[in-house]
């Protein structure tokens, strides 16, 4: 596995650069968000950002905005989120990152009680912004998300999305999929369904009512069990531990953790 961690966005991305290097991981997967890591900020420091990225010795992995609207009922709306994330994703290109993680549109407002037609906005915007990835040599990665993200809950919601765009890959987000779930079916169900698809895994840990990104071992989660499902699905890649806390040195304890138990598996 590669281990990597998330710079918070308000925060000013080269100290963060410094801050998951001195941790000794693998790579930055980088939150593409307002205010620190918008892209607007990253192009203006992309030469000092690729040279700290590699002074450090660290890979990168994008994530793009987060809080965006791609399936808005509104059409200016919609319209001004797919420019920002076009945005976003030529000033992850000219970063070189290994891949790139989407969340799936939000269907909010009043989008829930016209499902049928918000889904097919936020395929549109989808379709959209996987060809300007292909374009830009980027490879997409879906993440699954938890049950108040209508739409992208359960294995079955992205299985068309898989056939439809052979290209895509799933990032696997453990916590998000733990919640709502008992012994963690839904995490279980993403692995046997999807296997080689998996490009990429975020790792925390909650109670399974909300995601709270608490270190590994201080929820409910049963990692070594889900760990075990991953190597018999031959996944050894990206892994991302997606630790909010106010003690960083969280992050670098729940790496432990999952490297204690893959050797244990």
């Amino acid at each position: 596995m590669q281990y990597g961690a998330m710079n918070h966005p308000i925060l000013p991305v080269l100290d963060e650069i410094e801050a998951v290097a001195a941790m000794g991981f693998d790579y930055l997967e980088l939150a593409m968000d307002a205010p620190q890591a918008h892209h607007a900020k990253i192009r203006s420091q992309e030469r000092r950002i690729l040279q700290a990225l590699a002074a450090s010795g660290l890979d990168l992995v994008c994530h793009l905005p987060t809080f965006l609207h791609l399936a808005d009922l509104t059409p200016r709306i919609r319209e001004a989120s797919l420019l920002e994330m076009k945005a976003a994703l030529h000033a992850a290109a000219a970063l070189a990152p290994r891949k790139v993680v989407l969340h799936p549109p939000y269907i909010g407002g009043l989008g829930p009680l016209v499902m049928e037609h918000s889904m097919a906005l936020a395929l549109e915007s989808l379709e959209i912004l996987f060809a300007e990835a292909a374009r830009l040599g980027l490879t997409v990665c879906l993440e699954n998300m938890f049950p108040k993200y209508p739409g992208w809950i359960d294995p079955g919601d992205f299985v068309p999305l898989f056939e439809r765009f052979p290209a895509l890959e799933l990032t696997l987000d453990v916590g998000h999929a733990h919640i709502g779930s008992k012994r963690d079916d839904r995490i279980l169900s993403f692995i046997h369904t999807f296997g080689r698809r998996i490009g990429h895994v975020h790792v925390s840990d909650n109670r399974g009512k909300a995601d709270e990104h608490l270190p590994v071992g201080d929820g409910t989660i049963d990692f070594e069990k889900i760990l075990k499902a991953l190597k018999r699905a031959g996944y050894e890649g990206a892994l991302t531990l997606e630790i909010f806390s106010s003690n960083r040195h969280d992050v670098k304890r729940s790496r432990n953790r999952i490297e204690g138990l893959l050797l244990e598996t």
